[in-house]
């Protein structure tokens, strides 16, 4: 159980760093990918990272 608990706060990590990658990216110059995608990107990937750190810390709980 512990390893699942692991994994699961390294994912929410990736996520956060995946969400923070793409509002970097919003600041470089260039067309593509497009801001409204950088954004809606970065907004799905904090919200899954988000999720999974809720998960994370009810199984912690638990444990």
């Amino acid at each position: 159980m512990g390893i699942f608990i692991s994994v699961v706060f390294l994912v929410s990590f990736a996520m956060f760093a995946g969400a923070v990658q793409n509002l970097l990216a919003l600041n470089k110059p260039g067309m593509y990918p497009p801001k409204v995608l950088l954004r809606k990107r970065a907004g799905s990937l904090a919200g899954a990272g988000a999720i999974f750190l809720l998960i994370g810390i009810i199984f912690y709980s638990f444990h």
